[in-house]
């Protein structure tokens, strides 16, 4: 899988060799409301490059249950001309080890999980996970890549001067999210009720789904935050399936690291 992993990104960063990125203008904010736009001020994404791509870097915890922590490192690239996340993970589940791939382009998503690289224990795939990871990338670009909040895919419903409603689309998909910020005008929740929990990649179940974040930090010029929870509403509760820290961050990477 990392070799799919490692081709898929160089073909990424191929297609976007040519391509220059345009500056953030104050001027661009002006149409988004006003938490948000208050929220790139923040950021530090006026007069900086538009991100073309983003290269990520984790380490955290993850699980399917509550006792069933697994330490995990992943690295992860996203393309934004195409929407794009290539998603490399590597844990070990009962001192066994096991790899990732997460994919997303073209409006379709995939997740391949295998044990000690050889045996598959999950292949996801189908319209519950290109909905799903549709949520994703677009939690992705609010949370670690802010400047593409001005993509013209996504339309903004002002709430309050905390809050805001957005709608993404990508190719034949929509999904909505909930943008919570705090009186500074820092992201600190993001919540979506079109993403889907799967542990097996066979049965999907429609949970709300929020990722808190928090721990600004500045990576490549730009403060984002460096600290974040998966977090499933259940019936029968929340359920933090995920904690991430992030380590590097960095855009418009030409060359694959």
């Amino acid at each position: 899988m990392k070799k799919q992993y490692i081709r898929e990104v160089r073909a990424g960063l191929a297609r976007i060799s040519g391509m220059t990125p345009g500056i953030v203008t104050e001027a661009d904010l002006l149409a988004l409301p006003a938490p948000v736009r208050r929220y790139l001020q923040n950021m530090g994404v006026v007069g900086r490059e538009r991100p073309l791509n983003a290269r990520l870097v984790f380490e955290g915890r993850i699980r399917s249950k509550p006792d069933a922590w697994m330490v995990f490192r992943s690295e992860q690239y996203n393309f934004f001309d195409r929407p794009t996340r290539l998603f490399y993970i590597a844990a070990r589940k009962m001192g066994i080890p096991a790899t990732g791939l997460h994919m997303y382009k073209d409006a379709k998503a995939s997740m391949v999980i295998r044990l000690a690289g050889l045996f598959k224990v999950v292949d996801a795939r189908g319209k519950e996970m290109d909905q799903g990871e549709t949520v994703t990338v677009f939690n992705d670009m609010c949370c670690m890549a802010p400047a593409t909040l001005l993509d013209k895919n996504i339309r903004w419903e002002a709430i309050d001067n905390t809050s805001a409603k957005a709608s993404f689309t990508n190719g034949h998909i929509t999904i909505g999210a909930t943008l919570c910020f705090d009186e500074a005008g820092d992201l600190v929740n993001f919540i979506s009720n079109d993403r889907f929990e799967t542990t097996d990649g066979k049965t999907y179940h429609n949970y709300p789904w929020s990722t808190p974040i928090g721990g600004y930090t500045l990576y490549d010029g730009i403060r984002i935050a460096s600290e974040a929870k998966l977090i499933y509403h259940r019936p029968d509760g929340d359920f933090c399936y995920g904690e991430f820290t992030f380590k590097e961050v960095c855009y418009n990477i030409a060359d694959f690291k």
